[in-house]
């Protein structure tokens, strides 16, 4: 499927490219690969060092932000001065200064310059905007939509939608042409307080089979923990933050059978990196811990093809921060690698219970380990569960379909704004 030529579309993120965020760049290769003609507007600049090779395939250009107003003051200013004389600065000025008065906060100031700048610098040949995640990237492009007459459309995924003011999420469900989200336990909260349901629907994120390392060869090690010298090899890729739960698992994994062998492998990055290498030191496992820290692609997947069995132990953070259906987990069922997570979000609607893996209350070390200790140690068990989330997988969660709905839904709203255009321009 591709979409009718002319479709030109300025995707806003909070960060280009990132590691972590791999979905995004893999829906923006397919929409371009579909004929979505695409910018990148980043509020930030890359911090990692490395990226994956799909960033590679997205050819948009990408143009930063200001991150914080006072680095570039002259460019806010210019962007100011042109966008007061927007026709639509009245209205989002007024949409600006009511959140203010609900969020005066530094942050909501830094959002409203960026939307400045952003709708100052914007070309003429853009036809609508488009936020990746609900909070500040929709909050900016919002404004920026609101100042240019476009119109706006948004993902959203996780941390967005649970630690976002409902007030603010109703008034962008509003204002937005329509939303998709990747999770039905974040579609049915968003609908709780959407003024038209309608606008919003459920596309999983899926995976781009065509572009991911195939498999390792089967069968995998049937490893059993019992030889010390070919230990078990357990494996987490996420980022080192509360939501990720590694606290919990380094405590799971010290509660293992001291008769299992094993090894623990992390790739990942975060803030919370020294206090877990001090946990694991303080359980006595940290001889058993290896922590790589961030990876590209080549050496996630090179580890999914060395381990044995896949955990992520994710829970809702104190502030309210949770999970939505990490990609990793489908990513590591593709590998044919054996589950174990938690009932945590909408993980259970990739993984059934017993069936394509196991699934532990959240924050529940002592369960935890019973689940890693009972698939360390059967390697029947492993290959059908596996298996089992395989098949899954390929049945419920390739990308295609879903990336056939967004790519039509910005092609076909954009060419409808240039029909519009014309016929108002011939009367």
């Amino acid at each position: 499927m591709s979409v009718e030529m002319g479709a030109r579309v300025a995707v806003v993120l909070k960060g280009w490219p990132r590691l972590s965020e791999t979905f995004i760049a893999q829906e923006l290769a397919g929409l371009e690969a579909r004929g979505v003609a695409l910018e990148i507007w980043s509020l930030r600049r890359p911090t990692d060092k490395i990226h994956h090779p799909v960033h590679d395939r997205v050819a948009a250009r990408t143009v930063y932000l200001p991150e914080y107003l006072k680095d570039d003051p002259r460019r806010v200013l210019d962007g100011w001065r042109t966008a007061r004389r927007l026709p639509g600065y009245a209205a989002a000025r007024r949409k600006f200064l009511a959140d203010l008065r609900r969020d005066p906060s530094a942050n909501r100031i830094r959002r409203w310059g960026q939307a400045l700048v952003l709708a100052a610098e914007l070309p003429q040949s853009i036809d609508r905007l488009y936020a990746h995640f609900l909070h500040t990237p929709a909050s900016v492009t919002r404004y920026a939509a609101t100042l240019r007459g476009l119109p706006w459309s948004v993902s959203a995924h996780a941390k967005d939608i649970w630690t976002s003011a409902p007030w603010e999420l109703e008034e962008k469900l509003d204002d937005c042409a329509w939303l998709v989200t990747c999770t039905a336990v974040g579609l049915a909260r968003l609908k709780e307080l959407a003024p038209h349901p309608e606008r919003l629907r459920l596309v999983y994120h899926g995976l781009d089979f065509a572009h991911l390392p195939p498999p390792p060869p089967s069968p995998r090690p049937r490893r059993n923990g019992t030889d010390a010298a070919n230990p078990v090899v357990i494996l987490s890729v996420g980022r080192k933050v509360e939501k990720k739960g590694y606290d919990d698992l380094l405590d799971a994994l010290a509660k293992l059978p001291r008769t299992l062998h094993w090894r623990f492998e992390h790739i990942g990055a975060g803030g919370l990196a020294d206090p877990l290498k001090a946990r694991a030191a303080s359980l006595g496992i940290a001889q058993h811990c290896v922590w790589h820290g961030a990876q590209p692609q080549k050496a996630v997947f090179a580890a999914f093809a060395r381990a044995d069995l896949f955990v992520l132990a994710s829970k809702k953070a104190a502030d309210g921060d949770q999970d939505g259906l990490p990609n990793v987990l489908m990513e590591a069922a593709h590998q044919n690698l054996p589950l174990v997570s938690t009932h945590e979000a909408a993980i259970g609607e990739f993984i059934e219970d017993g069936e394509s893996g196991l699934l532990v209350a959240p924050g529940s070390p002592d369960e935890l380990a019973i689940a890693l200790a009972r698939l360390a140690g059967d390697p029947d068990l492993r290959a059908r569960v596996a298996a089992r989330a395989s098949q899954t997988l390929h049945a419920r969660f390739s990308f295609d379909a879903g990336i056939d709905w967004i790519a039509a839904a910005l092609g076909g709203q954009a060419m409808e704004r240039q029909r519009s255009q014309t016929a108002r321009a011939a009367e």
